[in-house]
């Protein structure tokens, strides 16, 4: 019998930000890089400020532990305690970070360029034909708007007599807006890590379903023992990278490490490895995999990776140098 899915539930979209900001709502690693830009951003205040419906949050509730983004912009998120619940974002994140980034005036580093999400200004002049929410005020009238995040922070109430009094009443009622905004959140409780990848690919807009590694990322990670499968793969990349063989994809090693475990490397195989063993057999496949390397390049004459007829080579070679 199918899944019953939960319904939409309304909430405070401030409370959204400030579990965010408290660490109980993380973004896992898997999820795409924040992509909107500023422009982009102020539409969805903009539509904030009108009312308008943003979409449905997804969130899973679980205590698994995945590899989780840290920050957003400047602004650094603290640790969920040990044992307790995680809500993790599995549809909105784009939304959920650019609201967070305008709301608090984070500044964002993104393909070497620095997006100030503080720069995002109200219109106090406007009546709604035009947009309320601008990112230029080149050779407007001072306090004749706004920035949101200013807009949000108590600082207001004291500068409020600052602004001429046509604006006052506008400024309270943009902060009462933005502040008693409700959206909806669907929490997806006691789900499988496989289930909530699923529910993500589903809901991903750009339609590029999760692939193997990224799951796999998300699946082994481990504070207590030190375990980042993405940071141990750029590892050993490097290593690859010095002798000729750094375009080794990250599959060909996810295999391999299925080999020395199961002596099977299907897609589906790899999924369903057990995470504590998986850790266990990860230094026996490195030293394979660079033994397995050194054997190609001295015995056999393949100073580089692209002179491999296939990669996939590397998979049988680097279960027998492990052993």
């Amino acid at each position: 019998m199918p899944q019953q899915m939960p319904q939409p539930a309304a909430i405070p979209l401030r409370d959204l930000m400030y579990q965010l900001d408290r660490g109980v709502i993380k973004v896992p690693q898997f999820q795409r890089h924040f992509v909107w830009d500023r422009n982009k951003a102020a539409k969805l205040i903009d539509s904030l400020l009108r009312g308008f419906p943003i979409g449905t949050f997804i969130l899973w509730r679980t205590k698994e532990e995945l590899r989780t983004v840290r920050n957003i912009g400047d602004r650094e998120f603290p640790p969920t305690p040990a044992g307790d619940y995680i809500e993790y974002v599995l549809d909105g994140q784009q939304r959920l970070t650019s609201i967070f980034a305008s709301f608090y005036g984070a500044k964002i580093s993104r393909d070497g360029k620095e997006l100030d999400f503080s720069s995002l200004y109200i219109d106090l002049q406007t009546d709604g034909e035009s947009d309320f929410v601008i990112t230029d005020v080149s050779g407007m009238k001072p306090n004749s708007y706004v920035a949101v995040h200013l807009l949000l922070s108590e600082s207001i109430l004291e500068r409020l007599l600052d602004y001429p009094e046509k604006y006052r009443k506008r400024l309270l009622d943009y902060r009462g807006s933005l502040n008693s905004y409700s959206s909806s959140k669907v929490l997806v409780q006691d789900a499988s890590i496989d289930v909530a990848t699923e529910i993500f690919t589903r809901f991903n807009v750009t339609g590029v379903p999760l692939t193997v590694f990224q799951i796999m990322v998300a699946k082994t990670f481990d504070t207590n023992r030190d375990f980042d499968l993405s940071e141990k793969t750029e590892d050993i990349l490097e290593k690859l990278d010095e002798m000729g063989y750094g375009t080794v994809r990250e599959i060909v090693i996810l295999q391999a490490v299925a080999a020395i475990m199961v002596k099977a490397t299907r897609k589906g195989t790899i999924l369903g490895l057990d995470k504590q063993k998986f850790i266990d057999a990860w230094p026996k496949m490195e030293n394979g995999l660079l033994r397995a390397v050194d054997y190609l390049r001295s015995t056999l004459g393949v100073p580089v990776s692209e002179l491999l007829p296939y990669q996939s080579l590397l998979v049988p070679l680097t279960y027998f140098f492990s052993n």
